[in-house]
């Protein structure tokens, strides 16, 4: 969510001790994993606002098997996905991640996020089409569909 390692770090380290702060307050309304991911999604959520403008750090690069040119579209197809998240509102980008990379369901997602599941199966379906808009190379369309003009 936070889109780079630093940050992801930051935050973990934040949810962390938030989490075990707040261990005496959680009530079990929620099964205690829905509760430490709204903890850890608000930590990034708190990352994002203080460090909105960074420049993107170069992580260090492995080689596979393939060798230099799988390292090449591997590192090309990861940046360009780590842009289209970016490109993305945070209400949707937290809605796919939490259910494309965490592997949430909706309903987990919906009381995570503490907005009805209706709403993130929206935010989900329009943070993919952004998505998908980015990386075919028309941001445009996919701005156009978050921001409809009257």
């Amino acid at each position: 969510m936070t889109g780079n390692d630093a940050d992801a770090l930051d935050a973990t380290q934040e949810a962390l001790l938030a989490v075990v702060r707040g261990l005496p307050r959680f009530d079990g309304r929620s099964s205690f994993s829905t509760w430490s991911y709204r903890v850890a999604t608000n930590a990034c959520l708190d990352e994002l606002r203080r460090r909105r403008r960074r420049p993107v750090p170069v992580d260090e690069l492995t080689m596979p098997p393939g060798g230099p040119d799988d390292v090449a579209g591997e590192v090309t197809d990861r940046l360009a996905l780590d842009g289209a998240l970016a490109s993305l509102p945070v209400e949707f980008r937290a809605a796919v991640v939490l259910r494309d990379v965490c592997a949430l369901d909706y309903a987990e997602i919906a009381e995570v996020l503490g907005v009805p599941p209706g709403t993130v199966r929206s935010r989900i379906a329009r943070g993919r089409a952004a998505v998908a808009a980015h990386l075919a190379g028309n941001p445009e369309s996919a701005d156009d569909r978050q921001n409809p003009r009257p």
